[in-house]
């Protein structure tokens, strides 16, 4: 364990820190400095990165300019999710960006043997991110307008809306249009880059597994160095379940838990149905468990789990998919 734990509340114009003094943690140093690359830099430059750990709330963006900063200078950081930082602290009264980067610090001391040194993903990955995000907000505007001009046509039988409908149909057609320049984006990076080439051909010979549940796949595993297995990249996606159970008294349903990664989720239960369609195994899975009287959406939650076991299987061995008889 280094000497100073350095805590660090992230906001868009400034971040607040904390120095403390591992063990004991007596505040040693305070300070804010503005959130821009001129200032982290000079502010880096001023601290004993060899003796401090340095820790911070993932805060998206950002937070972006700090761990890239950080990552060059090979510095030893953490990424603590906000979520689990707030619960941990219990009832507290007050807060202040001061008080936060101190409670940050602090709950690196306390928890310092199970956090992990955050390592920042290829340049490569975090455009591919960046490109994921944008088409997925692309794909829900997409949604919202082809709901409302489906509306427009009906309505448009008992009133003139034409003008309305000709410009609902333009934007259609140009977010239509840029999400498909965003995929092309995406594969390019994908086919310049060996690395991500390799896992890309590999994962999507599985069958269910098209290109954009690849990608996905690979962005959210960091080309699957994240996660060590399967079953914990289930358990983030929110396809494990869980019991609930204590005693004799309490006796419910094993359930996957709300903590999940949405977007990740959906994405493999879609391809789980196309995989449930076309694969002969997981389709008689799927309808050996139907006929037994199984939740349909609780079978498929098994059969998009199955499919995680199948990417990992194959991301992280040489040997290709085969496709095997029921």
């Amino acid at each position: 364990m280094k000497k100073k734990t350095l805590g660090v509340d992230v906001s868009k114009d400034k971040l607040d820190f904390c120095t403390l003094q591992d063990l004991k943690q007596g505040v040693l140093e305070r300070g804010v400095t503005p959130n821009d690359q001129k200032s982290i830099s000079k502010w880096l430059d001023s601290i004993d990165l060899e003796n401090t750990v340095i820790a911070m709330e993932h805060t998206g963006h950002y937070s972006a300019m700090l761990a890239w900063l950080l990552s060059e200078r090979n510095a030893c950081f953490y990424m603590i999710n906000p979520l689990e930082l707030k619960r941990s602290m219990g009832m507290q009264r007050g807060k202040s960006d001061a008080v936060d980067a101190y409670r940050i610090a602090s709950y690196t001391i306390r928890n310092y043997d199970r956090l992990e040194p955050f390592k920042l993903p290829t340049e490569k990955l975090r455009k591919l991110k960046a490109l994921m995000s944008a088409r997925r907000r692309y794909v829900k505007i997409a949604t919202q307008l082809k709901n409302a001009h489906k509306a427009n046509l009906i309505l448009n039988k008992t009133i003139d809306i034409k003008d309305i409908i000709r410009q609902e149909k333009k934007h259609i057609q140009s977010i239509e249009k840029s999400k498909k320049q965003l995929e092309r984006q995406m594969i390019e990076i994908i086919k310049s880059t060996e690395d991500l080439k390799k896992t890309y051909k590999k994962i999507t010979k599985v069958i269910g597994v098209g290109p954009i549940t690849a990608m996905m796949c690979i962005i959210e595993t960091d080309n699957f160095l994240k996660f060590p297995n399967g079953r914990k990249f289930s358990c983030h996606c929110g396809l494990a379940p869980f019991p609930h159970q204590s005693g004799n008294s309490v006796k419910g349903k094993s359930k996957t838990h709300p903590f999940k990664k949405k977007s990740m989720k959906a994405i493999l239960f879609k391809a789980a149905k196309v995989a449930k369609r076309h694969d002969p195994q997981l389709k008689a899975y799927y309808d050996r468990k139907i006929e037994k009287g199984k939740n349909k959406y609780s079978v498929l939650n098994a059969v998009a789990f199955k499919l995680v076991q199948r990417i990992f299987a194959v991301a992280k061995r040489d040997e290709p998919f085969v496709k095997l008889a029921a």
